[in-house]
């Protein structure tokens, strides 16, 4: 039986078996496009997925392999596939569940790149998306109907903060017979942990938290192998396919039906390959998270709290506040904190906001979140542009909104830097009127 480690242990140790031939304490690069079949027997047995091991990198790699195990263990999962973007796992992970003529329900709250795959381009694909306010429960069961395949969410709203109450909208996507998708990117498996509350099925940018040092761009899905996909909705899982020899995903695979059929159909056909060498810096991300992650949270909650005093601030989200509305939610599902991740409006609205952006001298003015250095974005002319302005009002976007993601400096580093822009924000606002 597996030793059940802690989750610190399993950052640095899951997933690797020691390499046989040279015993590398550290996880090998393998940087390898193909692999070497023992005879043509062989190589037959694993196109038609009847044995272990490895064909060709845009399928899997062992450097990636060893990513994709310890994502699985960190989140509670069966198995992961780790991808090119974030961007690439929710698409991969929504086509995987729902084909031309069929329907997903998602959230509101999102980050503007998926609301715009959502709202524009999966449409191209003949899937229609719902958007639903995701704590108004009565508008989710409306927004359902037999063509729904899957809920969409986010555990912490991108740039909103929304926490999803997620045990209550698996409740309702399982009363459905779909699964509920949570995006765990701004939690991370050491704050939040989903599958426990009834998720089926997480996507993360990798790029981010996991990544840590805004090197590279990544993405995985992780499932949860608890679904239930021998019912009426998914009849491609239990339906005989001949590329595996007139078996099902479900027969094949088993409670790694979802992930598998992922990876070698659309993740194989669309090529959303990670290269080994971007999963070999993620691993080396993963290895110092539990740190990093304790330290982001306490330098956001003090610039929160900085933030929350401060009188040319006119509101701020961050859900770990006594005040704010959401604590409630945030003691439930974050326990360990709200993350490093957060909005605040400015008074003086959208022109003090941009003067702000631009005075700010150790903040870096970047679309990421997430990096070990403190970022700062403007979301209404930047990351949810795209969207009209109803959109964007109903993804909490508002023209005064900014978005902090703190980083690992001396916090009264930052505090410092945050309070000369604020300062140099309200000097321009006076002068303008």
């Amino acid at each position: 039986m597996e030793t059940k480690f802690k989750q610190e242990t399993i950052a640095l140790h899951g997933g690797q078996k020691v390499d046989p031939v040279t015993r590398s304490r550290a996880v090998p690069l393998y940087q390898t496009t193909s692999y070497v079949f023992e005879n043509t027997e062989h190589a037959a047995s694993l196109f038609k997925m009847q044995g272990d091991g490895y064909i060709y990198s845009r399928n899997a790699n062992p450097t990636n392999t060893v990513l994709e195990e310890r994502l699985a263990r960190l989140e509670g999962g069966v198995g992961a596939f780790a991808v090119s973007s974030g961007q690439a796992a929710i698409l991969i992970t929504v086509l995987t569940l729902a084909q031309a003529g069929e329907e997903i329900v998602a959230t509101n709250a999102l980050y503007g790149g998926t609301y715009t795959l959502f709202a524009k381009t999966l449409p191209r694909f003949g899937v229609t998306v719902r958007f639903v306010d995701g704590k108004n429960f009565a508008e989710v069961e409306a927004a359902m109907n037999e063509k729904t395949r899957a809920v969409f969410t986010e555990t912490i709203g991108n740039p909103s903060l929304e926490i999803a109450d997620i045990e209550h909208l698996s409740e309702i996507a399982h009363h459905h017979k779909i699964p509920l998708i949570v995006d765990n990117t701004f939690a991370t498996p050491f704050l939040s942990k989903p599958i426990e509350y009834g998720a089926d099925i997480i996507v993360h940018s990798i790029t981010k938290f996991i990544g840590g040092h805004g090197t590279s761009i990544g993405g995985a899905i992780i499932d949860s192998g608890k679904f239930a996909w021998s019912n009426e909705k998914f009849p491609t899982f239990v339906e005989p396919n001949e590329v595996i020899c007139n078996r099902s995903f479900v027969e094949v695979a088993c409670e790694k039906a979802f992930i598998t059929k992922a990876r070698f159909e659309l993740g194989h056909d669309f090529g959303v390959t990670l290269s080994p060498f971007n999963a070999w810096l993620f691993i080396q991300g993963l290895e110092s998270l539990s740190v990093r992650i304790h330290k982001h949270v306490s330098n956001a909650e003090q610039v929160a709290e900085y933030l929350a005093r401060h009188e040319l601030v006119e509101w701020i989200n961050y859900p770990t506040l006594p005040e704010d509305k959401q604590n409630d939610s945030a003691k439930k599902y974050l326990p360990k904190g709200a993350g490093s991740i957060f909005s605040f409006g400015i008074k003086g609205g959208l022109e003090s906001a941009k003067t702000f952006i631009n005075s700010v001298q150790l903040l870096s003015h970047v679309a990421n979140v997430g990096d070990s250095k403190t970022l700062v974005i403007h979301p209404a002319s930047t990351s949810h542009s795209r969207l009209t302005p109803e959109q964007r009002i109903s993804s909490g976007v508002t023209p005064e909104l900014i978005r902090l993601s703190i980083g690992l400096e001396d916090v009264e580093d930052i505090i410092s830097d945050i309070d000369q822009a604020l300062k140099k924000a309200d000097q321009s606002s006076k002068i303008a009127n």
